[in-house]
């Protein structure tokens, strides 16, 4: 579609100040920029650049008085947002301009179903029958790849997998078919054919609607899919700006040189096998979900896992890769104890799981380190509260905690610091440091830089194996980006549907892969400079 030459968002001037205290002064400052109808604009940068406010201001969902707009004007259409009652930013909201936020569960009501919050949005904004508002959602659910969407819309968020919920997020915005659109890194918790298939979906509301989307994201490769201009943010500043292809093939900045090589190759390299004998086995692992009946409807089972079967070594890194739904966060629920087989085994060194299972010696880290952390304890009795439960002193406990804060790259005194006073990537680190605390020899990481910007997953993987090459700890690594399997791991297991559908070492298996599933997989990624310049008509 031929973009319009008339500014669909403008903003100008932009400052965005932060409370008294801060880092900062302003979270953003003279930021400026034009979005056209059927244009797409990335914003990229670390977390803390600025990007994700600038969305919010947009919205209108800036935390006042904690963050407010100090100067400038957001044009939408040639209305001033920032002086729009909040009335008029209300119907503004879902019906002219959508937002996809970041973080679904903070989007979704946890005490109503799916169906309900989707009809919601449509009851507010178009007067419609029940039976059309039902028949509407359960298309955009549709739309978005769900399976079973009659089963979803009766189905609370807690019962979803956060790709799920995502996607839930993205159908609930695109549900209008809104003039503008903002998305807050909707893709990070998503596999990459899910992905391809929201971009794809975001590009066809484009070209029958002429739809703007403002996209933020720290995945260039996203960026090269999607993008007709960028811009690079950093500590709330626009450091550099213009059309994709010149800022992805010859960035004017060094800081987005920086960026653009932080990105995994996607690349494995040959490892050499560790030896000995295996750490953990798991043989014929089954793990099946009972769902309850309802009026006309029978109970039904899901066989999340069937049989699975694997090894690992001391020191080695297995990554478990596959689509949402595939089964891989229930296998790493399975082999930490959070959950119970239904049938096969599970044995650490020769013996049952069960008989490690309260020492300690076993310990995951989550895919979202602040749900995983408690706000109201200090990241220091985190972290020590595992060892000291075990009756180490509370002094050396504490002392212990300190050195693992050094060991993970912040700061001895943040131990007496809260969640909520760090960043993404910050708070990551204390879940490693956390789980590093109870001196493991087995760590199953859940996702653990999906939702990090690429230096600070950068950062986090250099971590990793640092940390894995020192104290020898086997790793169960799940990830959805094989490119960043690539980079950690020293086997593959890639899984669909409950079952390994290829294993092998990781070399192999991404340089010639033998399964349809798995190539499946690896055509989807989105691959930097997969684009040619578009003009600008």
């Amino acid at each position: 579609m031929t973009a319009s030459l008339t500014p669909l968002l403008t903003v100008e001037g932009l400052n965005i100040a932060l409370p008294p205290g801060a880092d900062r002064p302003l979270a953003v400052e003279g930021a400026e920029f034009t979005l056209y109808p059927g244009r797409t604009l990335c914003i990229v940068g670390e977390s803390g650049s600025g990007k994700s406010t600038i969305a919010d201001a947009v919205i209108g969902l800036l935390p006042r008085p904690h963050l407010r707009p100090a100067a400038g004007r957001i044009l939408f259409e040639g209305r001033d947002l920032l002086t729009l009652p909040e009335t008029a930013m209300r119907r503004l909201r879902g019906a002219e301009i959508g937002m996809v936020f970041q973080e679904p569960m903070a989007a979704l009501n946890p005490l109503m179903k799916i169906g309900a919050q989707l009809e919601e949005v449509l009851e507010i904004h178009l007067d419609l029958p029940a039976s059309e508002r039902r028949t509407r959602a359960l298309a955009a659910l549709n739309d978005v790849g769900l399976p079973r969407v009659e089963e979803i819309c009766d189905s609370y968020p807690s019962r979803l997998s956060g790709g799920q919920r995502q996607r839930v997020v993205i159908a609930c915005a695109m549900m209008l078919e809104p003039k503008l659109l903002i998305c807050d890194e909707p893709t990070t918790a998503l596999d990459v054919t899910t992905q391809a298939q929201i971009l794809a979906l975001i590009a066809d509301l484009q070209k029958r609607r002429g739809t703007g989307v403002l996209f933020i994201t720290h995945d260039f490769g996203v960026v090269s899919e999607i993008a007709d201009d960028v811009i690079v943010m950093r500590q709330g500043l626009i450091e550099e700006a213009g059309p994709a292809a010149q800022v992805l093939r010859n960035p004017a900045s060094a800081y987005t040189r920086q960026l653009i090589d932080a990105i995994p190759t996607g690349t494995a390299q040959q490892r050499p096998d560790p030896g000995g004998a295996p750490l953990l086995e798991i043989e014929g692992l089954r793990r099946v979900y009972s769902l309850p009946g309802k009026l006309f409807r029978a109970p039904r089972q899901v066989e999340a896992l069937k049989g699975i079967s694997l090894s690992l070594a001391a020191g080695q890194t297995i990554g478990i890769v596959g689509e949402s739904g595939s089964g891989k966060s229930t296998l790493g629920r399975l082999v930490v104890g959070l959950e119970k087989p239904d049938g096969g085994s599970l044995r650490v060194k020769g013996r049952p799981l069960v008989a490690h299972r309260f020492d300690g010696r076993v310990q995951m880290i989550f895919q979202d380190p602040f749900a995983s952390l408690n706000p109201k304890i200090s990241i220091g009795e985190t972290i020590a509260i595992g060892p000291i439960t075990k009756g180490v002193p509370r002094a050396q406990a504490w002392a212990r905690t300190e050195e693992l804060l050094e060991l993970v790259g912040l700061r001895a005194e943040a131990a007496r610091r809260y969640p909520h006073e760090f960043s993404g990537g910050q708070r990551q680190r204390v879940g490693i440091a956390r789980a590093l605390a109870m001196d493991p020899e087995l760590i199953v990481a859940d996702e653990p830089v999906s939702a990090l910007d690429v230096s600070v997953q950068a950062q986090v993987l250099d971590l990793f194996e640092s940390l894995q090459k020192r104290l020898n700890f086997a790793m169960l690594f799940i990830t959805h980006d094989l490119r960043v399997a690539a980079r950690m791991c020293d086997q593959l297991a890639v899984m669909q549907r409950g079952e390994i559908v290829e294993t092998g070492p990781s070399h192999e298996v991404l340089r010639a892969p033998r399964h349809t599933y798995t190539r499946t997989l690896l055509a989807a990624i989105p691959q930097l400079f997969s684009q040619t310049e578009r003009e600008f008509n």
